[in-house]
């Protein structure tokens, strides 16, 4: 198993208002910087997309992949690669919400592994960008709101 990337950030805001701009996916390219589409796929009972393909430009990770997501309520959601890309083996993470004060600390754990081969340096730094890219963003979102 690929070593995950792990990073903590702390949002003004509720579990739920967090979680919906999470599952909102077609506004992802609004503030998930190399996410350029999004599209849900399929939904569960609860109305919550499980199926959604991404077209992803991180720089040296360019493709278009499906991910496959678990929702746990309001305090976390998972997902995993459900069809690889061209360069996308294995994309697997979540954000696991944690009350805190007045508002939430978010943690996101991600384990990208490629088709291609890859330094472990550089995958892990593009891990990294896309993890802190996500996090900024999506703080960004939730607090501008």
């Amino acid at each position: 198993m690929a070593d995950r990337t792990t990073k903590s950030i702390s949002i003004g805001a509720d579990r739920a208002a967090i979680m919906a701009v999470i599952a909102n996916f077609p506004a992802y390219p609004e503030w998930a910087g190399q996410v350029k589409s999004a599209e849900v796929l399929s939904t569960g009972a609860d109305g919550r997309p499980e199926r959604v393909r991404f077209v992803l430009d991180a720089g040296m990770i360019s493709d278009t992949y499906t991910l496959a997501y678990t929702w746990h309520d309001d305090e976390l959601v998972s997902w995993r690669v459900a069809e690889p890309g061209k360069m996308v083996a294995e994309l697997d993470g979540s954000y696991r919400l944690t009350p805190a004060g007045s508002g939430t600390d978010v943690t996101y754990e991600l384990t990208v592994d490629l088709q291609v081969p890859m330094i472990g340096m550089i995958k892990r730094k593009a891990e990294k960008v896309i993890v802190d890219t996500a996090l900024n963003g999506l703080k960004k979102r939730v607090e501008g709101r």
